[in-house]
């Protein structure tokens, strides 16, 4: 479904007085408000192909309708989502999943839509159909040279799927680790998979990043062969200057302090970007700041005081993306939720008084520095993402526009009860 722009600026005619004057009250509120619009309009942060479709977990899914079956369904679902917020305009393929048929119409299609190709994702944690051997006991750690053999040479063919594309980077998860004590040598485990990743980092265009991800558990609950960002980094810089380590914010146990992590990888000059979701427990895969928006801002503020250190440039620099698929919500009303919550972080960041921040933190000032990173937290900025959406051309508020308009009622004519593929 490819929406018409019409149908957008008639919408946003009905709320447009209310908004201008918001705007015209915040404007000269808060202080740098056109500053902050400027720098949200360009901001983009790019959607999963798997996240299109209703999510589960490992005891049941329960699938919704009119979800994509192809991957140019899911091309025009992220186009969907970009005309309605303006900072959607990028989708991240998994691999083989989302193989193209016709590469040329691939990237036609893309253009159509104002959409770009993110990072490519590499899928060594489960058989696929006609696979020789099996990822049971791991991948690029497995004991079997041959197996190992396999995994490289997906994650190179992975490479070539994204080169075709115009991706710049490729993501390598692994649910490689161990279950039980006594399972796995700990050291030759780590020793096969930094050999593995040095085959596949050799096989990097020049211009290319590989992002090593990591998780705290789960498939394996007794050891996880990149367990942590300490040994995400480590790997990174064992591999060289085009590798870097992904974050997630999921895959950490309770409680990290992820926007310490974050300060630190930057300061490094090793941090990939993100995978945005929310979670109360580990890896729960929820709408972004649906659980901990605080945590969301201070992370957020940690990145901007970091890129700004370095000089970095806001989009471009970092990899953004969501990265959370849930049992109980139409999925792209949860994307529009989980981008408008990741804006508004970005937006406190960006109001944050750096200045007054770092005197009082010259000064040992405790209160003062929990009150100035509160009252900006507390500032209400949902009509500077709305004014940047606004000239964007998107909506104004987008998701009452997917409701309004009965988006999934028309994918489900157009569609029927499919399910997205691959997932």
């Amino acid at each position: 479904m490819i929406l018409d722009k019409n149908q957008i600026h008639h919408f946003n005619e009905k709320a447009l007085a209310s908004h201008q004057a918001k705007w015209n009250y915040y404007k000269n509120e808060i202080p740098n408000a056109e500053a902050i619009v400027q720098k949200l309009a360009k901001f983009n942060v790019a959607i999963p192909s798997w996240a299109l479709g209703t999510g589960g977990t490992r005891f049941g899914r329960f699938s919704g309708s009119g979800e994509p079956a192809s991957l140019e369904d899911k091309m025009e679902d992220v186009g969907l989502l970009h005309a309605l917020n303006g900072a959607s305009g990028a989708i991240s393929l998994h691999i083989p999943w989302d193989i193209p048929s016709d590469y040329e119409a691939i990237q036609q299609k893309a253009a159509s839509l104002n959409l770009k190709f993110d990072a490519v994702n590499s899928n060594t944690f489960q058989d696929q159909p006609g696979q020789p051997l099996s990822y049971k006991f791991g991948s690029l750690q497995h004991v079997n040279t041959a197996v190992r053999q396999q995994a490289i040479d997906h994650n190179i063919e992975v490479i070539n799927h994204g080169v075709k594309l115009g991706s710049k980077a490729i993501t390598v998860w692994l649910s490689d680790g161990s279950c039980f004590p006594g399972q796995l040598n700990f050291r030759k485990a780590f020793q096969n998979t930094l050999e593995s990743l040095q085959a596949i980092y050799a096989a990097l265009p020049s211009d290319w990043k590989l992002f090593v991800e990591y998780k705290a558990f789960e498939p394996n609950f007794y050891s996880m062969t990149v367990g942590d960002w300490g040994q995400s980094l480590l790997y990174a810089n064992k591999l060289g200057p085009q590798a870097y380590t992904l974050v997630d914010l999921g895959h950490h146990l309770p409680n990290a302090n992820i926007e310490q992590i974050v300060s630190l990888l930057l300061m490094e000059g090793k941090l990939a970007g993100f995978h945005f979701n929310d979670s109360k427990y580990g890896d729960d895969d929820l709408t972004v700041g649906s659980i901990k928006p605080y945590q969301l801002y201070l992370i957020f503020n940690e990145l901007v005081e970091g890129m700004d250190a370095r000089g970095m440039d806001h989009n471009h620099d970092l990899g953004w993306m969501i990265d959370a698929s849930h049992n109980v919500k139409d999925p792209l009303e949860d994307l529009l939720q989980s981008v408008e919550a990741i804006m508004l972080a970005y937006a406190h960041a960006l109001l944050t008084d750096r200045a007054a921040l770092n005197t009082a933190q010259d000064n040992n000032d405790v209160v003062a520095a929990q009150e100035i990173l509160q009252n900006t937290f507390r500032t209400d900025v949902r009509t500077l993402v709305a004014e940047a959406r606004l000239r964007n051309g998107a909506a104004l508020q987008p998701l009452q526009f997917y409701r309004k308009q009965q988006v999934r009622q028309q994918l489900i004519k157009d569609r029927g009860n499919s399910k997205a593929s691959g997932l």
